[in-house]
């Protein structure tokens, strides 16, 4: 069976399969791009920063550091030499920008995978309705090869529907995977920065609830 074929025989259902496949296709390449050039730390990167900190010469290595870890000590550093008092929430405000932007689209995938295969079943039901009210109208005889064609025809948007759900839904559960270590990624390096920051607020001053709330903060942020 040729393209055409299917196109001609699955009727308009294959066609919005058709387009569901067209946009989830150009999310998934814009998607797979961004995450392949918005850059990550190198792996010593948290014992170098680690260091810097003991240091007090961590400003050099967090405006080095590449990716939504990077904007994001880089926002709740800067945020911390401007005085700003809640570094938490800093941070949870910086954090939920980044994560929103890795996860645009993921909602979109979603709802076409979710939907590719009812989508199908609902062609599937109509051409098999159909195919009973052809055997309705002939008083029940029918030909048994013209009836399977009757049949494989409505079944088909079922197969064209699994066909579309299937690789999206796998992945968008890569790229899914790929945020939740980036997350994770982003919640290792803020915790770091503002258990650094913390102390100092205490040594300075500061009580220990303040720091306590930083670090407890931090679970949350991104």
């Amino acid at each position: 069976m040729i393209v055409a074929d299917i196109f001609d025989k699955g009727g308009i259902i294959v066609w919005i399969l058709a387009g569901y496949s067209v946009l989830a296709l150009t999310i998934l390449i814009e998607r797979m791009l961004r995450f392949m050039f918005m850059g990550s730390p190198a792996r010593n990167t948290e014992q170098q920063l680690t260091r810097a900190l003991r240091e007090g010469q961590a400003e050099a290595i967090i405006q080095s550091i590449r990716g939504p870890e990077g904007k994001l000590l880089q926002g709740i550093y800067q945020a911390w030499q401007e005085g700003v008092s809640d570094l938490n929430r800093v941070a949870v405000r910086i954090g939920s920008m980044e994560l929103n932007n890795m996860e645009k689209g993921f909602r979109t995938l979603g709802f076409l995978g979710n939907t590719a295969p009812l989508l199908g079943l609902l062609g599937t039901i109509i051409g098999m309705i159909k195919a009973f009210m052809v055997i309705e109208q002939a008083g029940g005889l029918v030909d048994a090869q013209a009836l399977a064609g009757g049949i494989w025809e409505a079944m088909l948007t079922t197969g064209v529907g699994l066909a579309v759900a299937i690789p999206v839904l796998l992945l968008l559960h890569i790229l899914e995977s790929v945020t939740d270590k980036r997350a994770h990624s982003m919640r290792n390096y803020a915790s770091l920065l503002l258990e650094h920051l913390g102390k100092n607020q205490q040594d300075g001053g500061s009580d220990d609830t303040e720091a306590v709330h930083h670090r407890n903060g931090v679970v949350h942020a991104v």
